[in-house]
């Protein structure tokens, strides 16, 4: 009896092989980018595409914060060319990351998007910091 989820045929495998190896040039985890981050030379920027305000409530540690609409050449001119930027927003209900990994790529960026954001990095139990002064 066919359902939604066997009404389509299962991809070959050697498509199915390539299809989920490239996904991994395109996307890292919340646990790969901790584990990076805790070696202390993780070979990557990350980039929270948040608001400046979320951004100060809770980020990732080691994050800097630069919006989306904001990546620009100048911006980035800090940066190497062949620097590789890994970009996160809010967590799977936006679209932020996505965003800001296309215009980095239009920039000519090597780019990763963060799967999950901080959605997926709390859901894995690790600690946000916070940039708010408290009075």
């Amino acid at each position: 009896m066919a359902n939604n989820v066997t009404a389509i045929p299962a991809a070959a495998p050697d498509l199915a092989l390539r299809h989920f190896e490239d996904e991994f040039a395109f996307e890292t985890d919340c646990s790969d980018v901790h584990a990076a981050l805790q070696a202390g030379d993780p070979g990557f920027v990350l980039v929270d595409v948040r608001s400046p305000d979320l951004y100060a409530k809770g980020h990732v540690p080691g994050a800097v914060n630069i919006l989306h609409g904001k990546m620009i050449g100048s911006r980035l001119a800090m940066y190497p060319d062949d620097t590789l930027f890994v970009v996160y927003c809010a967590g799977p209900h936006c679209n932020g990351a996505a965003r800001g990994a296309i215009r980095l790529a239009r920039l000519g960026r090597p780019v990763k998007l963060m799967a999950g954001g901080i959605t997926g990095w709390i859901d894995e139990g690790y600690t946000l910091e916070s940039t708010l002064v408290h009075a």
